[in-house]
């Protein structure tokens, strides 16, 4: 059987230049997705959602593998971050942080199955979190993204030159929340060697 890699089915989604901005226009996805808020160094809601989206999205394998003999790669986890008052995101103010934690789906999973695969984690799992989960499509279309490596809490720097210099530049303003794609495993990369993409949907400036 197969296995369907989505980093390699949308290949330009989940890379970029180091450091560079490229712009893309991305798809419409399904995701499963959870919200929240609060440091995620800290919250015990920001783990429990993290633990709720890969449960639900292994047992979503799992039913796609043996009811419709297509198996994938469990994708990256992503997430959506915000602040009511930006400058504290942009200074790392991390317990006035809100979120929306997300892993998307393949193209070829319907939501019935969603659905049926957040019911039956709920039933193996018993995890709380996993009845504030929901498989909601995303439509960011126009986007920028460059490659971070490092740790999370140095993108500061290369998000100011996005927002305060490329952006303006190039005739563009935000559109949507920033995004971000963890490619790496904190508890197994160490974090000078983690990768994420940082995405920020964009318009054309009025």
């Amino acid at each position: 059987m197969n296995k369907t890699d989505i980093k390699k089915t949308h290949k330009a989604l989940y890379g970029a230049p180091v450091g560079e901005f490229i712009i893309i226009e991305v798809p419409a996805l399904s995701y499963f997705m959870i919200d929240g808020a609060g440091d995620p160094n800290s919250a015990p809601a920001y783990k429990a959602a993290v633990e709720a989206l890969y449960a639900a999205s292994y047992t979503l394998k799992f039913m796609s593998r043996d009811t419709l003999k297509r198996d994938y790669v469990v994708p990256p986890l992503e997430g959506l971050w915000w602040a009511e008052n930006m400058a504290d995101f942009a200074a790392r103010r991390k317990d006035r942080w809100s979120w929306t934690m997300m892993i998307v789906a393949p193209d070829f999973i319907e939501r019935p199955m969603a659905d049926r695969a957040i019911a039956r984690a709920i039933e193996k799992k018993r995890l709380p979190a996993l009845s504030n989960l929901r498989f909601e499509r995303l439509e960011e279309g126009r986007a920028v993204q460059t490659l971070h490596i490092g740790p999370y809490d140095r993108e500061g720097p290369i998000l100011k030159r996005l927002h305060e210099d490329f952006l303006p530049a190039n005739g563009l303003a935000e559109a949507g929340h920033h995004h971000e794609i963890y490619l790496g495993d904190p508890r197994k990369t160490c974090a000078e060697k983690l990768k994420t993409i940082l995405r920020q949907p964009v318009r054309t400036a009025a």
